[in-house]
């Protein structure tokens, strides 16, 4: 039976309104939706479809506090067995790959799946710095994976087409869309919130792990400034303002 440890990120909904606070250093929760980052919602469905498939065990692993608990009962509610909640904020990419890989070992698990980046911070460090830490095989930017026996085969995104690999287990990838259709994403329904509520959420403790980076300050992006519409049959007006004002040609 095949085992894996599907890491999920509490982020905003991108339709949330964010603001700063404390002289812009510290993001501002208040009013905020949170969701499943959507990277890890791929991956969280195929690992449901080898759960279906080939009877995998699925656990959900989640760093932060009791804040993000709803977002692993979701998980839980779409088909995940168990769900771990290490008890620390995710606050800096090398410390929570410190304590998912300390998970990952300790689990003995045969597939971690985290997604590529999160929305929030974009990192895009977190799977590949797991993936050194248990020494196991990474892939990223993954839009499919297929297992036979320990036998794994993925396939990703690289600049201008794809590249197939195939490796043993353990593996770690970064999931993004195409690992599975948006279409085949889940929505719990009534049965899975209600089966949720059984299946155990494990919290426990976090690692002795120094943060190694800091947020200084944030900056929202600059506001867009007015726009200009030009009538299709005033092309002169056009490249007037493509030359003039905007001067990209």
């Amino acid at each position: 039976m095949i085992k894996i440890l599907v890491c999920i990120s509490h982020v905003p909904d991108t339709t949330s309104k964010i603001n700063f606070i404390e002289d812009n250093s510290k993001f501002d929760s208040t009013g905020v939706q949170f969701v499943i980052n959507p990277n890890d919602e791929f991956g969280l469905t195929r690992a449901m479809w080898f759960k279906e498939k080939q009877g995998a065990k699925v656990t959900v692993v989640n760093v932060g506090g009791p804040e993000t608990e709803p977002t692993l009962r979701k998980s839980l509610a779409i088909g995940a067995d168990s769900a771990i909640r290490i008890n620390t904020p995710a606050i800096d990419g090398f410390s929570v790959a410190k304590e998912l890989s300390k998970i990952a070992t300790d689990g003995s698990y045969d597939l971690i799946i985290a997604g590529r980046e999160s929305i929030d911070y974009n990192g895009a460090m977190v799977p590949g710095m797991i993936a050194s830490n248990i020494g196991a095989s990474f892939i990223n930017n993954c839009i499919s994976l297929e297992i036979d026996g320990t036998v794994a085969t993925g396939v990703r995104e690289i600049d201008g087409g794809k590249e197939t690999l195939s490796t043993t287990l353990p593996l770690v990838i970064g999931s993004q869309k195409g690992l599975v259709e948006e279409s085949d994403l889940r929505i719990p329904n009534m049965r899975g919130i209600m089966m949720a509520r059984k299946k155990p959420l494990d919290i426990v403790q976090p690692i002795n792990n120094e943060l190694q980076t800091q947020s200084v300050i944030f900056e929202k992006p600059t506001p867009k400034g007015p726009i200009k519409i030009v009538d299709a049959e005033n092309i002169d007006e056009l490249i007037n303002l493509l030359h003039n004002e905007a001067k990209v040609i």
